[in-house]
């Protein structure tokens, strides 16, 4: 199974999401999708219901849903919250990446 590592101001974040939808979601789906300049970029959305065979990670009472397909290349990776100047996002550290695109977006392994 893949291990993901969510930081508090992560945490944090997806809960102040959540408790700003009308309709509370299942979780949050984590996904890496083919994309971008380097191969694979980061998904996220929020979804009705797990599908057969995700991962399942209980960060601050959402779970984040891996599916088998890009369990691979999230294996290890710390998710973040992150807002100065220059960003406002998630960012996420993966081990699995051999290289980044120059913006960032994406990345290879």
């Amino acid at each position: 199974m893949a291990t993901l590592s969510v930081t508090d101001r992560a945490a944090e974040r997806i809960k102040s999401l959540v408790a700003s939808r009308e309709t509370p979601p299942a979780g949050l789906r984590l996904a890496a999708k083919v994309a971008g300049c380097s191969g694979f970029m980061y998904d996220l959305q929020f979804v009705d219901e797990a599908d057969p065979g995700d991962a399942a990670i209980d960060v601050a009472g959402t779970k984040v849903f891996l599916d088998p397909a890009s369990a691979q290349y999230l294996n290890g990776v710390e998710m973040d919250w992150q807002e100065d100047r220059f960003t406002t996002g998630f960012t996420f550290s993966n081990p699995n990446a051999k290289s980044l695109c120059g913006c960032g977006e994406s990345f290879h392994v």
